[in-house]
């Protein structure tokens, strides 16, 4: 489960912003809205994270932060020319040479090998702990440059000191460890590419314990537009090739009842056309028929199915966006324990406006960002504000007093 955030001068973000969302052993949870870090842990992390905050406070910024270290991990080594993709500095003259910072913290199997991980999904008992990952980014007269440092650690049973799994310097030089070890893999070290992480570049040459670690990242779902939208034509040919999918998603359409019976593809001249059957209708309606919140509930379903099946991350920015206020604490309600669906721990991160959803959420769950008037995001998680258990989340949110709100006048 992934527990801690770090970002600092990064779009809206300039300075350090560390995000630490680890919850109590002794906080109550009847409905299992928290999960333990890593496996027998004391220390647990809300299943779903709720960022709320005015138009531009940095909201999307704290998704795209996440996005963009996945995406780092996982498929940097395709990146085929110089510079990097999704990335941009605090737009200030002292922040064009600082460099851009990330870091993630999550929980999971440690002193990881192939014959480690492959007992652990034998179902024996294997040593669990925490990790934290360190992505350091050049920045030459605004522009990203090369990769400066990047680094692995993990603490055994999360105590102790962090120990290298491995580190990087920013002329490309690579201490290894007993877990994270370079024989065989030497001449990759002479030929790793400033922007190409260690993990995404190994991997693709079959390094055991890199491959473990990218299949996992392609465990993290992402709905983030514009960056990568998830536009209609690639829904439709996604769901085409996805029959189990399309079968799940008839269900809960019924269920939440939007009308619609059926859903049928018919193959065409410029691809599949998805039409649905409407109860009292007499013709089929085509996907540009269909009411904005249904399109947009069929866009997320995948991404949040794919994150349930897995265990991964679903990342949905303005998750709120033409769905029902009713139908969004529904939605949500799919990753804790008590509604069957999340037997694997999957996590939800996602934005929203709606104020409505607040009075569903526990205070371990909300996160707030906002601008100050020098541009600068900030965020912080209620736990760091002064906030009873019985408090209305709705009121007080509304009324400023957690901060996150519009100023207006």
């Amino acid at each position: 489960m992934l527990y801690k955030l770090e970002v600092e001068n990064f779009f809206s973000i300039r300075d350090l912003q560390a995000l630490d969302l680890t919850v109590d052993g002794k906080v109550p949870d009847p409905e299992g809205r928290y999960a333990p870090i890593f496996e027998g842990a004391d220390v647990r992390v809300p299943k779903v994270v709720a960022i709320y905050g005015a138009n531009a406070s940095g909201k999307t910024t704290m998704l795209r932060a996440l996005e963009f270290i996945v995406t780092m991990i996982r498929d940097s080594v395709m990146r085929t020319v110089p510079g990097f993709a999704g990335i941009e500095r605090f737009n200030d003259e002292e922040s064009a040479d600082r460099p851009t910072r990330f870091a993630i913290e999550l929980g999971g199997i440690v002193n990881l090998t192939p014959e480690i991980f492959q007992r652990a999904m034998n179902g024996e008992k294997v040593e669990q702990g925490t990790y934290r990952y360190e992505l350091e980014i050049e920045m030459k007269g605004g522009v990203a440059t090369r990769i400066s440092s990047e680094a692995l650690r993990q603490k055994p049973n999360g105590q102790g000191k962090w120990q290298r799994v491995y580190e990087r310097d920013a002329e490309g030089r690579i201490k290894d460890s007993r877990t994270f070890s370079l024989s065989g893999f030497q001449h990759l070290t002479k030929t790793l590419v400033g922007n190409h992480t260690v993990l995404s570049s190994f991997a693709k040459f079959q390094h055991p314990v890199a491959q473990i670690v990218v299949d996992a990242a392609r465990k993290a779902f992402f709905q983030i537009e514009p960056v990568h939208s998830f536009v209609d034509r690639e829904v439709i040919d996604y769901l085409k090739n996805q029959p189990n999918v399309v079968h799940r998603l008839q269900e809960e359409l019924s269920r939440i009842d939007v009308g619609v019976e059926g859903m049928r593809f018919q193959n065409t001249d410029n691809g599949p056309l998805l039409l649905f059957k409407h109860a009292g209708l007499a013709v089929e309606m085509p996907w540009l028929m269909e009411s904005h919140g249904t399109r947009a509930f069929i866009k997320m379903f995948p991404f949040l199915m794919s994150a349930l099946d897995t265990g991964g991350i679903a990342t949905i920015d303005g998750m709120d966006t033409a769905i029902h206020p009713n139908m969004l604490p529904e939605m949500v309600r799919w990753f804790y324990a008590v509604s069957g669906r999340n037997k694997l721990d999957a996590q939800l991160w996602l934005s929203c406006h709606s104020a409505s959803l607040l009075d569903d959420l526990n205070k371990e769950e909300i996160v707030i960002c906002e601008k100050d008037r020098q541009g600068r995001s900030h965020c912080y998680s209620l736990m760091d504000v002064k906030v009873r258990r019985d408090e209305n989340h709705y009121r007080k949110y509304l009324s400023g007093a957690y901060g996150g709100v519009p100023h207006l006048g």
